[in-house]
């Protein structure tokens, strides 16, 4: 399901602090900064707060996947936070997000962009695995656990 080089430790957050959904996507662009040539914070910030003023990604169940096309991009790249605490992400249940996975596609990547989104969705409907997720205390197991349940899902 995953591109390669899609996903890197460097783009994940363990136990990170924010308090709202804009400190969350302004961490994103942080990680998101430099993993492609001329892409920074603020571009995938504006363009992550810009997708999320269509209507909130917060999938439910403490999830939220934020996602935006890229200028320039390309190829795909992903992005995990687990936050320390639950923060209002105007999901559908009305319930905290703890668990983001943010992604960024090239700017005419239409198809791969719904089947990553599609691929994401079903490994995060997942409870057991997003428990998993939440009991990781370091960045090294959240990236083990991701590509772990990624592979698995793969083969099912």
């Amino acid at each position: 399901m995953f591109p390669a080089n899609f996903l890197d430790v460097e783009r994940i957050g363990c136990q990170v602090d924010a308090s709202s959904k804009k400190m969350i996507l302004e961490e994103l662009g942080k990680l998101f900064e430099g993993c492609a040539p001329g892409l920074t914070q603020d571009a995938v910030f504006d363009r992550l707060l810009e997708r999320e003023r269509l209507g909130s990604t917060g999938l439910g169940y403490g999830i939220a996947l934020p996602h935006a096309r890229m200028p320039d991009l390309e190829q795909a790249h992903g992005a995990f936070i687990q936050l320390s605490t639950g923060v209002d992400f105007d999901a559908i249940d009305n319930q905290p997000v703890d668990l983001v996975f943010a992604l960024l596609v090239p700017e005419a990547a239409t198809q791969e962009h719904l089947q990553l989104l599609a691929g994401l969705a079903t490994l995060f409907s997942q409870s057991a695995f997003c428990e998993r997720l939440r009991r990781a205390r370091d960045r090294e197991t959240l990236l083990e656990l991701l590509a772990a349940q990624e592979l698995a899902q793969v083969g099912a």
